[in-house]
């Protein structure tokens, strides 16, 4: 099972560097990773589906960005956090339809549609924001993104349960409806979709479009830990995304994917990190690792479609 490897990958790196440091363990540091992988592994679930259907989306960085700018804007001018985490949720699933609409209208490489519009939605970030940081006050969204349970029993914050109901919810959407059959089938050929009376073009935007959403409920909760927009935040998440998706056993073939695999894919490259710094090993040098990391990833996903 895909999900199996980065899941034994993840108990492997948490052994070795817990025997060297014991705090890297505990279960505060537990906590905070788990929190941490929530802001990868949301985006990674919508990411996973648009994989596995053919394509790919390199903006979800940047509409992360714009949409926390895009929140905090509007708690800052009134609206009620509840609103405006749902604006920023809507900004989010307009950039995927938009992303979709231009994929399938324009039968563009998603990569150099997705490039595009990843400079557009930093640039619409920056000019919200004014080139500044927006202050704000997120209110009860704080609450979802506390390292420590609110209560005993839940063990983690709210936003990993979040995760999981999501993650429940994609599974089903995935594996037991027809939409899932037509986005397994559209990424494993869509000639052959298209002659069984697939909707490959709508399929499509469909699932960049949910990946979207899932970029602009990521944005609310980055408004939330941070307590401002920052529209240079969230650069470089894309690459973990993607790392996540296809550590977790997606082909970027298409056709192929695991969901849960996905988010063990996003728990690993955070604790990786985690790992590096309770080591102390220099910044510069854990991007040589996650970099090392993606294209290993991509390497074995090359050796597992030859074979």
């Amino acid at each position: 099972m895909p999900a199996l490897l980065p899941l034994l990958a993840l108990l492997l790196l948490l052994g070795v560097v817990g025997a060297v440091k014991p705090s890297f363990v505990s279960a505060l540091s537990l906590q905070t990773m788990a929190m941490q992988s929530v802001f990868v592994a949301l985006p990674a679930l919508g990411m996973t589906f648009v994989v596995i259907a053919g394509g790919i989306d390199i903006s979800i960085g940047s509409v992360v960005a714009f949409c926390a700018v895009a929140c905090a804007w509007a708690v800052r001018d009134g609206a009620h956090p509840s609103l405006a985490a749902l604006l920023a949720t809507a900004i989010g699933g307009t950039f995927g339809l938009a992303n979709g609409l231009l994929v399938t209208r324009l039968a563009v490489a998603p990569f150099l549609v997705t490039l595009g519009t990843m400079g557009i939605a930093r640039g619409l970030a920056k000019r919200l924001a004014e080139d500044q940081k927006i202050d704000a006050d997120p209110g009860f969204l704080a609450d979802l993104v506390r390292n420590r349970p609110p209560m005993p029993w839940m063990l983690v914050g709210p936003a990993a349960w979040i995760l999981v109901l999501a993650l429940g919810a994609l599974l089903l959407l995935l594996r037991r409806t027809v939409f899932g059959l037509h986005v397994i089938s559209v990424g494993s050929d869509p000639r052959n979709a298209q002659l069984c009376g697939v909707p490959v073009a709508r399929t499509q935007v469909l699932v960049y479009s949910l990946c979207g959403l899932c970029a602009g409920f990521v944005g609310a909760l980055q408004f939330a830990e941070l307590g401002c927009g920052i529209p240079t935040a969230a650069s470089g998440l894309e690459l973990q995304v993607v790392a996540a998706v296809v550590i977790g056993g997606a082909s970027l073939a298409g056709g192929e994917g695991s969901l849960l695999g996905a988010v063990f894919g996003a728990m690993l490259t955070v604790a990786l990190k985690a790992a590096c710094t309770q080591l102390g090993i220099a910044d510069h040098w854990q991007d040589v690792l996650v970099g090392a990391v993606i294209v290993g990833a991509v390497a074995l996903d090359r050796w597992r479609t030859k074979g």
